[in-house]
C-alpha cells in the first residue's frame, strides 16, 4: 500500500515537472493577425493586432505593449511613406527571446 502511494506521488510530480516545463521548452510564441510581411497600404494609421502566448514582457518597435488575459495584444502605428519597418519582440520568464520583423508599404 505504501508503495502504491509513493509511485502515484512520483507520477503525479514526474506529470506536473513536464507539464510546467513546456513554457522553458516552448519559449514564448507571436503571432501577427491582421498585417503580411510586405503588405502595401493605403492609410498612414495602421493596427498592427495578434497574439502571443508564454510570454512576460512583449514591445512593438522597442515600445512595451500589453496583451489581455488570453494573449491578444492591439496597438496602433504611424507608418511613414514608402517602406516602414515594424518589429515585435517578445521574452518569457526563462529570457528567452523571439522576434518577428515585418515590412510594411505605404502608397
Amino acid at each position: 500500500m505504501r508503495r502504491t502511494i509513493l509511485i502515484v506521488l512520483f507520477s503525479i510530480l514526474v506529470i506536473y515537472s513536464i507539464y510546467q516545463g513546456r513554457f522553458l521548452i516552448l519559449g514564448p510564441q507571436i503571432w501577427v493577425d491582421n498585417i503580411k510581411d510586405g503588405e502595401t497600404v493605403a492609410e498612414p494609421v495602421i493596427t498592427v493586432a495578434g497574439r502571443a502566448k508564454n510570454v512576460a514582457w512583449i514591445s512593438l518597435n522597442d515600445r512595451q505593449i500589453f496583451t489581455d488575459e488570453e494573449g491578444y495584444w492591439s496597438e496602433k502605428l504611424v507608418v511613414s511613406e514608402g517602406v516602414s519597418f515594424i518589429s515585435i519582440k517578445a521574452r518569457d520568464r526563462f529570457g528567452h527571446e523571439v522576434n518577428k520583423n515585418l515590412q510594411i508599404v505605404l502608397n
